[in-house]
């Protein structure tokens, strides 16, 4: 069962950094910080500074936040340490990133 977890861990990974962050459906000015984050709070600045929809998904897939936020400031306190899949989505364009939470 140990396998398993540690294939889905690599799987995901690979697919958030698998990702072209200069792609046409990229967000434009995308920043994360900090990451890792030990306060329970992460910023996310993006140059239109829009309305964003965020998912979070454990290393599993499963999904555990959806949320929107107007500024840039994201509530990540109720999660568990570890690593996630971060999802943003603004307007018509899409990020992902890894998130680590310690």
């Amino acid at each position: 069962m140990k396998h398993f977890y540690l294939v889905a861990f690599f799987f995901i990974c690979s697919l958030s950094f698998g990702q072209d962050s200069k792609g046409s459906g990229a967000i434009d000015g995308f920043k994360l910080y900090p990451n890792p984050t030990i306060n329970g709070k992460v910023y996310i600045n993006t140059s239109l500074n829009a309305a964003k929809k965020i998912l979070i998904f454990d290393v599993l897939g499963g999904q555990v936040l959806e949320t929107t936020i107007l500024g840039k400031e994201l509530n990540v306190s109720e999660l568990d340490a570890g690593v996630y899949v971060l999802r943003v989505f603004e307007k018509d364009k899409v990020a992902t990133r890894k998130l680590i939470i310690k």
